[in-house]
């Protein structure tokens, strides 16, 4: 069974749009899920929706509540907070270029693979990706997809591109306040070629297949 697209749409630069669509381009079918089960019967652990001082509580008066300080919630129900969903957008118009270093790689969170949606969109899709690829750029854009806005990034790919939704600002720590108490001093020169020269001697080209989950592995055994 071919695999669907999570997204369809058009990619906008100035005037010209192309037809694409976006494939997830990662899968979590390699973690292995524990359920907790009653040893004596075999059964299932369910658990039940509980209130302090009440007890089981109906589900259907169940609400979804925004703490605002705590102990003090303001109340919503499913009709309001999915009146402040954004629409779907059906155009990811690329607003900004950017140097491929100039974004540092903490704030990537997902990629998605970008193909084109059909044969006649085949040709500007390709001067996109080789654009991106000659400039070595990166586009940037924003795109509302399942109901929240995301900024998403646009790079060349072998024969396709890849989009990555981007952390915000506010979503990563800032690094200063975890490395504010390591200390300036230079490393002694002897050590640093030594580090140097195992890292030369380490060095080769990334195969991602070499690497495997052991722990996985183990627990499949």
């Amino acid at each position: 069974m071919a695999a669907r697209p999570y997204w369809r749409g058009q990619i906008r630069l100035a005037l010209v749009s192309i037809p694409v669509e976006i494939y997830s381009a990662t899968k979590s079918g390699a973690t292995i899920a524990f359920h907790q089960i009653y040893e004596p019967t075999g059964q299932r652990i369910k658990y039940e929706k509980v209130a302090p001082g009440v007890g089981p509580v109906d589900v259907d008066k169940i609400v979804k509540g925004f703490e605002y300080e705590k102990g003090e919630y303001v109340l919503l129900d499913e009709k309001e907070i999915e009146g402040v969903k954004l629409e779907s957008k059906k155009t990811l118009e690329l607003t900004q270029f950017v140097d491929s270093h100039d974004i540092d790689p903490i704030y990537f969170e997902k990629p998605y693979y970008v193909v084109p949606a059909d044969d006649l969109a085949e040709e500007a899709f390709i001067v996109l990706r080789e654009a991106l690829r000659r400039t070595r750029k990166i586009g940037l854009g924003q795109l509302a997809m399942r109901g929240r806005e995301y900024v998403v990034s646009i790079k060349a790919c072998g024969r396709g591109m890849v989009m990555e939704t981007l952390r915000y600002a506010d979503e990563v720590n800032k690094a200063a306040s975890y490395f504010r108490d390591i200390g300036d001093g230079k490393p002694d020169d002897d050590l640093l070629d030594l580090a140097q020269t195992l890292i030369d001697k380490k060095t080769g080209k990334f195969d991602a297949s070499e690497f495997h989950d052991r722990y996985v592995d183990a627990l499949k055994d």
